[in-house]
């Protein structure tokens, strides 16, 4: 039976579909598949048009996408090649299992890059581009699990020592590599941290998309530069994996490849025992508008698939699951023969002349380096769209019965001595058997063949990969702090928010001839909620496109203006990916030598709560940008309800190292924190982002007191001073960040009316700062107990101050609670801890304790509580504020 007459198999009319049929396939021998395929679609426009409902069918058959015939082939040596990959697994092997062999049980992995060697071998080889004068290099998102094979390659290359990859996850005393691939932790090496699962794909495809706006805007060359990610099958099942895809498709980023390693292997176990993830993938990538290539079978399947003339063999790769798949690795040859090709006598006779260790050899897709190289050259020159490739491999390829498709194999870490001299002798390393209790690692001589031919294939690829630059070759010059002279005034009866302070620096900056044009405001989709619309007909929204169609407020001041150069970034309702195109604008210094400033300003809720993940991933990735936490506060968002209501984005903030956490009150403070960031971002190039939260309620503010701007920076400076005590007068010390300085300020005029108690108002824009002065001071005393002791500054600010101090803020009592042990008196810590909910912004705060009349009460109470006041006063102070004895507490459930 041959292909036609299967396809004849139950038909209504064999003679007309064999007409049918026949005659495509004329149209395939003469005029080829693009002919064939133009004419299918008409046929298919034409049924629809009729009233057919024709399925749409997103996959293909269980095949590689591209014919034998149809392969590019490579010009490399692949004798040499083998060799190369070979001594590669094995120091990668080597690394995890003598690292593992230690005391302290380091970890690490094997089979990822055992699966994947051969993906990453003939790019290296063939396709990555370095930077270099004539071009601007590759970006490569390396699978995080896989990072020892590339350090692996690295020390045959000369890059990294033996004794750093006998350090391997070992970094404290920085002779060893980091575990996974941290810029952070190596600087001049990684480029990218992809190992939080899911963040390299969102990653990736806006890091493409920034490099065309990039190009779109004049700001580099247009060039034919790739990003290219990996990812793991079991990886996709991340939405933030799959999440973005739609946007790659729709922008036709043909300046992406993704390449999965469907091992079809989860952590644990399948990915899709019961079904087909490389179906499954084709249909959400083919659905999404990407290009997609699907590397399933090596070599040595062409001719067995060229001798399925009845096609058999292909209904049974579309029948078989993927668990099944993996049981024929795992258990070789004999049982292959069994269970896979003994399903339909046709394919037993497939092969009957191979004998067990022939089937057991018969390779998947992913491990044939003709087959990678044939599919890499078809992304490579693909236009028009993204592409994905599909690669085939086997989990743990190369470790036997110890873990090559076995479910606990990613957990695998240590071999032993028989394991260790079996992939020895797959791979051919000249290790005696003496030397194998050691796993030493092998290095063949800096002269060798090998070592040779690896570097020759780099040097015409333009040098080393991976590589990360660590400062752009021109820093920008920024406005001085005078260039915001309007925020630093008063503005009288005037009112305005924190929110409209920052969106008039940002338009200031914009008209700077250096930094506007390096400027990319980001919002999700709110930028009229944060009074940034005047932005789209200002410097528009980026559309690749343009604008095709009349926009519906076009007779309007502010319309919507969508332009193919537009500078804003409009992201739609996602705050992973408006933060994934923040960090690659944030990290542009170092991938493409350009400097950029970004701004993405969100609902403040919707920030670190949201993408903190991705918020550790700017800091590893040295990123160097404003996040503008707008309507921030658990109080000032006063309608939205519980989960709109950020009290504690500034605790998440604060623990990361490199993020710069401020909450000011007025717009002198925001012009001052937002000057001084963009000179330590932009001119001395420093790997730190900056984080502020803005308010929407607006109030005057007041003009810039004198020479407060080193407080301001520092985290904490006297905005009122209630003069020089007089004798027997009771003072106390206010602090308040954010819009509940303002409460501050107004129950200091209550406790002077009714109590005559004198306060001093300290405005702290960061505590965060504040408290990490602390420390630092704490630690500094802590080791130099002979040397000079260093004093805190918020210890410096309230030392000989009389009275206790006070903090309230909009965020839980934790935020100003950290500076407690550096506060020389007794300290009264007021929040908004609780859960959120919608009122009045006075009766948010009255119900939170933070308002004016509690503050006053426990300004009332601490003092009571050093014996200065007495249990009357607190209890006139409940009286004359009204404060509710009964109501219930905010953190109560």
């Amino acid at each position: 039976m041959n292909w036609l007459q299967h396809a004849l198999e139950n038909d209504i009319d064999p003679t007309e579909t064999r007409e049918w049929l026949e005659s495509l396939k004329a149209v395939l021998d003469t005029d080829g598949p693009e002919r064939a395929h133009h004419l299918l679609e008409q046929m298919v426009t034409m049924t629809r048009q009729a009233g057919a409902q024709l399925p749409f069918q997103p996959t293909t058959e269980y095949i590689n996408t591209i014919p034998p015939q149809l392969e590019a082939k490579s010009d490399g040596d692949a004798q040499l090649e083998w060799r190369i990959r070979s001594i590669i697994r094995w120091n990668a092997m080597a690394m995890v299992v003598r690292a593992n062999r230690k005391p302290g049980d380091l970890g690490g992995h094997i089979a990822s890059f055992a699966s994947s060697a051969t993906l990453y071998d003939v790019g290296f080889n063939h396709f990555w581009r370095a930077p270099s004068e004539q071009h601007p290099g590759d970006i490569l998102y390396i699978q995080g699990h896989s990072s020892p094979g590339i350090y692996a390659r690295s020390f045959l290359e000369g890059r990294i020592s033996e004794s750093q990859l006998d350090n391997f996850r070992m970094e404290v005393d920085g002779k060893g590599i980091s575990s996974y691939p941290h810029p952070w932790l190596m600087p001049d090496y990684w480029q990218t941290p992809t190992v939080s699962m899911g963040l390299g794909p969102i990653s990736a495809i806006y890091q493409a998309r920034f490099l065309k706006y990039l190009e779109a805007r004049g700001l580099i060359a247009p060039s034919d530069r790739k990003v290219w990610c990996f990812l793991g099958d079991g990886e996709t099942d991340e939405p933030e994996s799959l999440g973005a895809i739609g946007v790659a498709g729709r922008e036709g980023l043909d300046n992406l490849v993704f390449v999965i390693n469907c091992n079809l292997q989860r952590l644990d176990g399948p990915v899709r025992g019961n079904g087909k993830i490389i179906q499954e993938l084709e249909g959400s990538f083919r659905g999404a508008g990407w290009n997609v290539l699907k590397l399933i079978w090596g070599s040595y399947w062409d001719p067995l698939l060229a001798r399925d003339r009845d096609g058999m063999l292909k209904k049974l790769m579309m029948e078989t699951v993927d668990g099944e798949y993996q049981n024929c690795k795992a258990f070789g040859g004999a049982y292959t023969r069994e269970h896979f090709f003994g399903k339909y006598e046709q394919t037993a006779r497939l092969v009957d002349n191979l004998s067990d260790d022939d089937i057991r050899r018969l390779n998947r897709g992913g491990h044939d380096p003709h087959k990678v190289y044939a599919a890499y050259a078809a992304a490579s020159r693909h236009k028009g769209q993204p592409t994905v490739i599909l690669a085939k491999t086997v989990k743990g390829y190369g470790m036997g019965s110890w873990g090559e498709s076995l479910n606990p194999t990613h957990q695998t870490k240590k071999l032993d001595d028989e394991a260790v001299r079996a992939f020895r002798d797959r791979f051919q390393i000249p290790v005696p058997d003496a030397k194998l209790p050691e796993v030493p690692f092998y290095h063949p001589g800096k002269d060798s063949p090998e070592v040779q031919y690896l570097l020759s294939r780099r040097e015409k690829l333009g040098g080393f990969l991976p590589q990360r630059r660590r400062k752009a070759s021109q820093p920008l010059k920024v406005p001085e702090l005078a260039a915001f002279e309007r925020l630093l005034k008063s503005t009288g009866e005037r009112e305005n928010s924190t929110t409209m302070s920052f969106v008039q620096a940002l338009n200031i900056v914009l008209r700077d001839k250096q930094v506007g044009p390096r400027c990319v405001p980001i919002v999700a989709d709110e930028a009229r909620t944060f009074g940034m619309e005047g932005l789209f007909r200002q410097i528009g929204i980026y559309a690749p496109e343009g604008q095709k169609y009349k926009p519906v407020d076009a007779d309007q001041l502010m319309y919507y203006r969508e332009d193919a150069s537009g500078q804003v970034l409009q992201e739609g309702i996602t705050e992973c990916g408006a933060f994934s195109s923040w960090l690659a604008a944030a990290t542009s210094y170092s991938s493409s030598d350009v400097a950029m400033l970004p701004f993405f300003i969100y609902y403040s809720m919707f920030g670190f709560q949201r993408i903190g993940d991705s918020a550790w991933q700017a800091a590893d990735m040295r990123a160097r940008g404003f996040l503008l936490g707008a309507t921030a506060g658990r109080t000032t968002l006063n309608g939205e309800g519980l989960q709109h209501e950020d009290g504690h984005s500034h605790l998440l903030a604060g623990a990361i190292p490199n993020c710069r956490a401020y909450d000011p009150t007025f717009g002198y403070e925001v012009a001052v924190i937002f000057q001084h960031g963009m000179k330590r971002m932009l001119e001395e190039q420093h790997d730190e982002y900056w984080y502020l939260t803005l308010m929407n309620e607006s109030y005057p503010h007041p003009a810039m007191p004198e020479g407060v701007e080193d407080g301001i920076l520092r985290g904490m400076y006297l905005f009122q001073d209630a003069g020089k005590p007089k004798k027997g007068e009771l003072r106390v010390q206010l602090l308040g960040s954010g819009t509940i300085l303002r409460e501050a300020i107004a129950a200091a005029e209550l406790l002077d009316k009714d109590f005559g108690v004198k306060a001093d108002i300290w405005s702290c824009p960061s505590f965060t700062e504040l408290r990490r002065d602390g420390f630092d001071c704490e630690r500094h005393n802590r080791f130099h107990p002979e040397g000079e002791q260093r004093v805190p500054y918020v210890t410096q600010c309230l030392e000989g101050r009389s009275g206790p101090a006070i903090a309230a803020t909009d965020y839980v009592r934790a935020f100003a609670d950290q500076i407690r042990a550096f506060v020389p008196m007794k300290y009264t810590v007021l929040g908004t801890d609780g859960f959120g909910r919608s009122d009045t912004r006075a009766n948010l705060r009255r119900f939170f304790e933070v308002d004016r009349h509690h503050i006053a009460h426990a300004a009332i109470a601490a003092l009571a509580a050093e014996g200065k006041m007495n249990a009357r006063d607190v209890a006139r102070a409940i009286k004359t504020y009204k404060i509710d004895l009964h109501k219930p507490s905010p953190t109560s459930v």
